[in-house]
């Protein structure tokens, strides 16, 4: 009875129907489909699944959620992170505010405090740190390698003051001067103007160290000389020496020009550094 019972169900769900849509004027058939029940049972069971599937998408992958009653949003996850960043820092000064008690409490008895920056815990292991060259290290060193090859001041005696008024400095260019040493207005040198084609002589002897061209002085010569002095001719026309030649003072090293932005007609930049510091031209040469 019971089989029986379930074949009849089995059957009625098999049974099919027509569903037809009829024109309201002619009674035309425009369009039918054949149904049973258990096609629709599959069909709205597909439909769920699939909407089921898409609401699930659009709340776990879409800013849609936040709309959703008691959901954090934005603001919220904002302020657990806070939270979180100041519940870290109060256990931290807790933590320190306990070995602070706890140090007093050993001073009270007359023990010695706990130290808590030699503790074995927060000791730094010195064999285990490994010590490797980068290529940054590398090229810095190169770049001091080659600044320091023509530097004469080795040679010298860094204890022993040098007394500038026993040296002979000779004028790089005899002319006018235009305008005088003032480190106030970053102006470290003296600027000499002179006649057109003027030849620009050393003022002591030593090394060429740089000799090039720049946007802002032109052609720039720089010489090396004893006691870590340095002399810098700047704005000229053209050079006579290159890095790494000797000159003896009062040797030609460039002719006077107007190269360069910062100048305004042709003339002489010279400058005199001493360790590192520009001194005063005008107190030891007479241009």
């Amino acid at each position: 009875m019971a089989t029986e019972k379930k074949k009849h169900i089995v059957n009625k769900l098999k049974h099919k129907y027509r569903l037809i849509i009829y024109n309201d004027n002619t009674f035309e058939e425009v369009w039918f489909m054949r149904l049973s029940r258990l096609n629709v049972f599959t069909i709205a069971g597909t439909a769920l699944i699939f909407l089921i599937a898409s609401v699930t998408v659009l709340i776990a992958f879409t800013p849609i959620r936040e709309f959703i009653p008691g959901y954090p949003d934005g603001n919220m996850r904002r302020n657990i992170i806070n939270n979180v960043y100041k519940l870290d820092s109060l256990e931290n000064a807790i933590e320190i505010r306990d070995r602070y008690f706890a140090s007093i409490n050993r001073i009270i008895r007359g023990e010695v405090p706990l130290s808590f920056e030699n503790a074995q815990d927060s000791m730094v292991r010195y064999q285990d740190i490994s010590f490797t060259k980068s290529e940054h290290d590398s090229i810095l060193r190169q770049q001091i390698e080659e600044e320091e090859l023509f530097n004469l001041s080795v040679l010298t005696n860094p204890g022993k003051k040098t007394d500038f008024s026993t040296i002979h400095f000779f004028p790089p260019v005899k002319g006018i001067i235009t305008n005088s040493f003032n480190p106030n207005e970053n102006h470290f040198g003296t600027d000499i103007v002179a006649a057109a084609n003027k030849v620009v002589v050393a003022t002591l002897s030593g090394t060429v160290v740089l000799a090039n061209w720049t946007l802002e002085t032109g052609y720039v010569i720089q010489i090396q000389h004893d006691n870590n002095l340095i002399s810098i001719y700047k704005h000229n026309s053209e050079l006579l020496k290159k890095a790494g030649n000797h000159v003896s003072a009062g040797e030609a090293i460039a002719i006077i020009g107007n190269s360069g932005e910062l100048t305004s007609g042709p003339h002489l930049h010279f400058e005199l550094w001493h360790n590192g510091t520009p001194i005063n031209p005008e107190d030891f040469i007479s241009f």
